[in-house]
């Protein structure tokens, strides 16, 4: 099966932001909001074949999006010529993710979720730490550009101790390294970042 044929986890757009009521750009990390949007995806969410969902703007893609940082370091990565979206190539990235597929054993959309953010995790990066904390900061949202009319992000934040490491795993498609905030805002560094990693970059204290 082509990564094209994937059955993927998709929303209504008309749905997830209330007939636009709850529209926003950038990152929504208002709580209520925040619980409003999971709670409109949780109800409102069904499967596509992900090739129909990429050409459909009509529904939004939901996608975790995990930054991992260690004390005041971030890790970036850059995608490489092997990784699965062409329109990303050569990007610097510092969100790990991607599709979510269901799961009718789960009991609830934050069980998939979950489900999905480990799964994608352990395929893209080996991280070695002994303490780990997820922190759920919000949405993303970009519809200023081709990959991000289709997708709705949802911001997760993985704090590992200082003496964790993270090691690439899929090294036809990626290389990372450690990198601070403020270098992540230099104009060399920051206009190469995915419009995601930018828009999450602005928001990283």
């Amino acid at each position: 099966m082509g990564k094209m044929d994937e059955i993927i986890l998709v929303v209504p757009r008309e749905k997830l932001f209330a007939s636009e009521t709850l529209y926003f750009h950038g990152v929504e990390q208002d709580k209520q909001k925040v619980a409003v949007l999971a709670a409109n995806i949780a109800d409102h969410y069904s499967t596509m074949r992900r090739g129909d969902a990429e050409e459909n703007a009509a529904h939004k893609q939901p996608i975790p999006y995990c930054v991992i940082r260690r004390g005041s370091d971030i890790y970036m990565y850059r995608r490489l010529g092997g990784g699965g979206e062409t329109r990303l190539f050569d990007k610097l990235s510092i969100g790990a993710g991607g599709h979510m597929n269901d799961n009718p054993e789960l009991q609830s959309f934050e069980a998939v979720l979950q489900e999905n953010l480990s799964r994608e995790l352990e395929e893209e990066l080996e991280i070695i730490a002994s303490n780990r904390t997820f922190t759920t900061i919000g949405f993303i949202n970009d519809d200023e550009n081709e990959v991000g009319k289709v997708h709705i992000g949802l911001l997760v934040i993985l704090d590992i101790d200082a003496e964790g490491e993270v090691n690439v795993r899929e090294t036809d498609q990626l290389e990372g390294q450690w990198i601070t905030v403020e270098q992540l805002r230099e104009e060399n560094i920051y206009s190469k970042l995915e419009s995601w990693s930018q828009i999450v970059t602005n928001v990283l204290n």
